[in-house]
């Protein structure tokens, strides 16, 4: 395969160093699509016959070219550019733990508020903290920015938030290019910007708020399932449990909603996934009982089809998030900024 032309533009009066002017030449090329992901470029010896350049010039180039994931060496063959580059653009990598429409709405919201001057590459990690660090180590060195959220899965597919080894690579970030998303690292509060999510705090709250329409329930029930290929933070069934604890509500933790549950008046649900939502309010309806009067029905996380069908939820504010996590980047702030979290009352409960 022969290499594609790139020229190297040299000005023997800058002042910019020449191994510079060579990253410069060809990320300029790249930015105006005279080479395109997959060419194949010159050899260091080529470059260094051609323009009259030391080898080692040229090779100081090709390495800083290369640690920033721009071209990539592929032994006995050469040099290929590997990914799209712009001097005008501001490069994120925003890694996600799974992909579901709260997620996206964040990220939708983080690239709408970012602007077009902003290239952002979404890529999941499945909650796998081995996955997220391959990610990191391929990447890093190759964007402006990093936004990580950061959740996790053990090998009984328990949630967890700290894992060390991921503590440590992300360290090696500079401070000013990384920001934590939608979970709180205590590790790193102190190094790093983050915009989070409290969940026992912030479920224990926003059922305070709605404490005048759970008194009149005799029973709360949470229906937090354990038994998922996304696991959910442990600290949302901590807060339920403190807040029953606190306020005397006798309680029970379901893991699903069952076929043909016994439904009782005056119980009240808690429900994390849809799922489980659409169950139940299915056999509501079912069995005669009435929603907000007979059996009460909370939602975990807001949706517009929620609000269309009246669902009470408590939720935190997704497109809020994504936009403060981009006015952070944009206004280079490095602060801890917990998102909110609110109870929505809407007549089901």
């Amino acid at each position: 395969m022969l290499a594609a032309k790139t020229l190297i533009r040299l000005d023997e009066n800058s002042r910019i160093p020449k191994y510079q002017q060579i990253v410069n030449s060809i990320i300029e090329d790249i930015e105006g699509q005279l080479l395109n992901v997959g060419d194949k470029i010159p050899s260091i010896n080529e470059i260094s016959e051609e323009y009259y350049l030391s080898r080692d010039t040229v090779e100081k180039a090709y390495n800083q070219l290369k640690e920033k994931k721009i071209i990539v060496s592929v032994k006995g063959k050469g040099f290929y550019v590997a990914r799209n580059v712009s001097h005008s653009q501001v490069s994120v990598l925003f890694l996600i733990n799974k992909l579901s429409n709260y997620k996206l709405k964040i990220y939708n919201s983080f690239v709408n508020s970012m602007g077009s001057s902003t290239y952002v590459d979404l890529q999941i990690y499945h909650c796998d903290p081995k996955l997220l660090l391959n990610i990191l180590e391929e990447n890093m060195g190759a964007y402006d920015h990093y936004v990580i959220m950061p959740h996790f899965k053990d090998e009984s597919k328990n949630h967890y938030n700290l894992d060390q080894q991921v503590i440590s690579t992300l360290k090696k970030i500079p401070s000013d290019k990384l920001l934590i998303l939608d979970n709180y690292l205590p590790d790193l509060s102190d190094r790093f910007a983050s915009v989070y999510q409290d969940f026992k705090h912030d479920i224990y709250n926003a059922l305070c708020e709605g404490i005048f329409e759970l008194q009149h329930y005799d029973k709360l029930m949470l229906v937090y399932p354990k038994e998922t290929v996304y696991p959910y933070p442990k600290e949302i069934l901590d807060g339920f449990k403190k807040f029953c604890t606190d306020f005397e509500f006798d309680n029970e933790v379901l893991e699903t909603i069952y076929t043909d549950m016994e439904l009782r008046p005056q119980d009240a649900y808690i429900l994390i996934e849809e799922n489980d939502l659409v169950n139940l309010v299915k056999q509501v309806r079912e069995q005669g009982y009435t929603m907000g009067k007979d059996i009460g029905i909370v939602s975990y996380n807001d949706t517009p089809l929620k609000e269309l069908l009246g669902i009470t939820v408590i939720s935190t504010d997704f497109k809020l998030m994504g936009e403060t996590a981009a006015y952070m980047i944009r206004k280079h702030k490095k602060e801890c900024v917990k998102n909110i979290f609110n109870f929505i009352n809407r007549g089901s409960l």
